[in-house]
């Protein structure tokens, strides 16, 4: 493996995230991807000659390859701890798709096996590296709101199969509204306010069937195994507190609501889902007869897309400094949402300590800029 010069990376997965990955990936001087491996090799290879990546395959093409330095997993949650950890068995760094794994003690061990190795394990969603979060919480550190007290999130839709062609695992354990969008959310929030110390909720399933309406499943139909509406309360190690709604039985789509308020105001967060948008500071009235006072917040730094995680790993290996999105954040945001999960199907509303903790949450400086060559 190169000591400079750009960092080798490879991919598992060739499904519909793929794209997002490679056409952003293709674009950063810093890394460069060498192959793309897939169960079915096919779609691996159609997908590297869109790109112009020279090898692909099977999932041995990317593991078997000594200029890898970093493999990228985008398989479906079930797999996901099964499949980093050949990676890390193959001597190679791993960026994970959200969430790390579909429950803690794999998830864990997974670190674990990492860390007795010297590896790295970075965890997406990477959109709370893009400028839109990164921005917001510059602003939170300078006390443009004062000290945050409490938030308020909301995703809510009628669901991924009026767009996705095959979306039983996204209600699968491992799926459903809360562990699909949650991590965008959470990630979000965990930034802000730092670790989640407890969670109350309430889910509910909608329907026990949910039927396929496009591409060549069109009609099949197949079963919830988890809540499609979850109502959470959240309390923060630092005091603050977030409410949270996330559900695909909505009929009014209502989704990227982040609101984090202060004692001087409040701020307005663009959807997590995406990296960047408009942020919006709104301040009290100075008098009875005035309305508040709202204030545009320039984003800090150069809009890109998925990869942005990847890329901050493979600037950080070559430096010997942490990442931003580390496999212990990622399992903090995994156990406060299984915590969260367990908390809204039992039959007690009362509030359950999220177990795990983190010393800090790092953050990207204005100044980071992804097309730079600087490797």
């Amino acid at each position: 493996m190169a000591a400079s010069g750009p960092v080798g990376v490879g991919i598992i997965g060739a499904g519909n995230i793929s794209d997002q990955y490679l056409t952003h990936l293709s674009q950063f001087p810093d890394v460069t991807v060498l192959a793309v491996g897939d169960l079915l090799e096919d779609r691996a290879r159609e997908q590297a000659a869109k790109y112009g990546v020279p090898n692909a395959g099977g999932v041995d093409v990317v593991l078997n390859d000594p200029d890898i330095e970093i493999v990228i997993n985008l398989t479906i949650p079930a797999v996901h701890v099964a499949v980093s950890e050949s990676i890390i068995a193959a001597g190679k760094n791993v960026w994970t798709e959200k969430p790390i794994g579909v429950d803690r003690a794999s998830s864990r061990g997974l670190l674990e096996k990492a860390t007795a190795a010297g590896l790295r394990v970075g965890v997406a969603p990477d959109t709370v590296l893009g400028p839109g979060v990164q921005t917001a919480k510059r602003a939170i550190a300078r006390g443009d709101i004062g000290r945050p007290l409490f938030a308020q999130t909301t995703f809510q839709w009628q669901g991924p199969e009026i767009f996705h062609p095959n979306p039983a695992f996204l209600y699968a354990v491992g799926g459903g509204p809360l562990l699909d969008m949650g991590p965008y959310y959470v990630s979000t929030l965990i930034h802000v306010f730092g670790p989640v110390a407890a969670v109350a909720a309430l889910g509910l399933k909608g329907t026990e069937n949910r039927t396929v309406q496009v591409g060549p499943l069109a009609g099949d139909t197949f079963p919830v195994e988890v809540p499609s509406t979850v109502s959470v309360l959240m309390q923060f190690e630092n005091g603050g507190q977030g409410q949270s709604l996330y559900s695909t039985d909505s009929a009014l789509r209502r989704q990227g609501i982040v609101e984090i308020h202060g004692t001087e105001g409040s701020l307005i967060i663009p959807d997590p889902n995406t990296f960047g948008g408009e942020l919006t500071i709104v301040r009290p009235a100075p008098d009875a007869g005035s309305d508040t006072v709202r204030i545009d917040l320039p984003q800090e730094g150069i809009m890109t897309g998925r990869g942005l995680g990847v890329l901050d790993m493979a600037r950080s290996i070559r430096a010997g400094r942490a990442h931003v999105a580390t496999g212990e954040l990622g399992y903090h945001v995994l156990d406060t949402l299984l915590t969260i999960e367990e908390a809204a199907t039992a039959d007690s509303s009362a509030f359950v300590p999220v177990e795990s903790t983190l010393d800090s949450v790092g953050a990207l400086g204005a100044d980071f800029d992804p097309l730079a060559q600087t490797l």
